[in-house]
């Protein structure tokens, strides 16, 4: 088993750590062989239009714990996804009932001259000055490409600093350019949280934590019902409370792409019991999922009797919807592990799967279990998807990909992508509350959704007649992976 190291400062990016992956061309099927196999080979591109930064992801956890501070050590620039969380922090308070502050990022204005001189007293300097006009609980720096590239000793200015003003200053490594895999960002920032916030436990409690982004609490009755309580971390959650999560009776990940490093982290360092089952999707899914929190939890019996109730419940309902979906086709595209869910989601209310892009590819978590591989679950569970690309977000590859397919509706998990399917006439829908679709519900909730997407088919197509799209003929011509070299995961597959 891969173990975690909390002695080191820095976590290996996932292309190192967990041999992940960019770019691939083939089937699901494929894939889970290559990744079972020990034969995965990243595909690369000789033309990338965009790619995510591991910065803004270890920024989306750090940012909105509540009584903390982000420094980020990079240019003005690298703050631009400041505005953005300050909106989250904001609604999230709202929804939480929690007290009303403002998000608190700061930037040290890395220009020329430090790029010459280096930047550790300018980073000092900051960090005394936000102490004093905040007295956070915590303080995390955040680095980027040019904090990295001048080298300055991050880690020894944060030690310093902790041990000067008697609170975690906790170095987060970040660095855009030293990972292809935008999720490193989370595992960065958890890293950071657990080497420097979280505290052995004193006690074991009835909490379970509950690794989210932004949704909705979904989880607060069923825990209730087995006499738990539902911890949600790591956004929205206070200094104190992220220091007392080793105490926690189990760890939960709505989305194995965001949590693995931290839910296994909890797991060897601290005993808590990670549930390993791909997340709830789908009623098959759904089942796996809630025996093994019953098993973990020691619930088995009161978990049988909700399951017999929820498929009494929920199946029924289902096979109506069944048959209104009848004969559609989708195509989604969505971050791995949320990627994988939606395809079961699909799946299960009968429709056919015309392909995905996914952003990028774990061959395993860190937990190492193959019981936790999303895609495989979905494969073995509701068969095939034939189309299968991994693709961090290449739009000019979705496009036309959309144009060949031309499926009846598309699901995507990002704001960005959402307008390729809407400009090519085909009723798309946003799905960013990944707890939508988690558990018997929420089959259901998609059912719902999707036969709204579906009936803004004339709005759609009314839309597509009067947009333009930036690509020529000539590219829409093109096979789609003619950038994207390597073909098949495995040369002899």
């Amino acid at each position: 088993m891969s173990k975690i190291n909390l002695s080191e400062p820095e976590v290996q990016a996932r292309e190192k750590r967990l041999g992940s992956i960019t770019g691939f061309i083939g089937t699901a099927s494929q894939l889970v062989h290559c990744s079972r196999n020990k034969e995965l080979e990243d595909a690369p591109r000789s033309f990338s239009q965009c790619m995510g930064c591991s910065s803004s992801t270890a920024l989306c956890q750090l940012s909105l714990i509540q009584d903390a501070v982000v420094i980020n050590h990079a240019p003005v620039g690298c703050s631009g996804d400041f505005a953005k969380f300050d909106f989250l922090n904001i609604v999230g308070q709202v929804e939480r009932n929690l007290p009303k502050t403002q998000g608190r990022y700061f930037s040290t204005n890395l220009e020329e001259k430090d790029t010459v001189f280096g930047a550790s007293e300018k980073l000092e300097f900051a960090i005394r000055e936000v102490y004093k006009r905040v007295n956070p609980r915590a303080m995390f720096i955040t680095t980027s490409c040019v904090s990295g590239i001048i080298g300055d000793d991050v880690e020894a200015v944060a030690n310093a600093l902790t041990e000067e003003l008697k609170i975690p200053v906790a170095a987060c490594f970040c660095e855009g350019f030293k990972s292809r895999i935008w999720t490193t960002g989370f595992d960065s920032a958890f890293h950071a949280i657990v080497r420097k916030i979280v505290k052995p436990p004193q006690k074991k409690t009835n909490k379970v934590n509950i690794i989210n982004f932004f949704g909705s609490h979904i989880f607060d009755e069923l825990l209730g019902r087995l006499g738990y309580q539902a911890d949600y971390i790591v956004p929205y959650s206070t200094v104190t409370q992220l220091e007392h999560i080793s105490e926690a009776a189990a760890t939960i990940q709505i989305c194995p792409t965001l949590g693995t490093y931290l839910g296994a982290a909890l797991e060897q360092i601290y005993g808590v019991p990670e549930i390993k089952s791909p997340p709830a999707y789908g009623i098959k899914g759904a089942d796996n999922w809630m025996r093994e929190l019953g098993r973990v939890l020691q619930k088995q019996e009161e978990i049988e009797e909700i399951i017999k109730s929820e498929h009494e419940r929920v199946i029924p309902k289902i096979s109506e919807y069944r048959e209104k979906l009848k004969g559609k086709s989708a195509y989604l595209t969505a971050g791995a592990a949320h990627g994988h869910a939606i395809i079961a989601l699909l799946r299960e209310l009968g429709l056919e799967v015309k392909g995905a892009a996914i952003f990028h590819h774990d061959p395993l978590y860190d937990n190492q279990d193959p019981a936790s591989d999303v895609l495989a679950h979905a494969v073995h569970t509701y068969g095939d998807v034939k189309n299968y690309n991994v693709c961090n977000k290449q739009t000019f590859e979705l496009i036309n990909i959309l144009n060949r397919e031309k499926p009846d509706l598309m699901v995507a998990r990002h704001p960005g992508m959402v307008i390729c399917g809407a400009k090519l006439g085909i009723p798309t829908f946003l799905m960013d509350d990944e707890q939508f679709g988690f558990g018997y519900q929420g089959v259901i909730n998609y059912a719902e959704k999707i036969l709204e997407t579906l009936d803004t088919i004339e709005f759609t197509k009314n839309l597509a007649k009067h947009s333009r799209l930036p690509y020529t003929k000539w590219w829409l011509e093109q096979n789609p992976f003619k950038y994207l070299g390597g073909g098949y995961c495995a040369k002899n597959y």
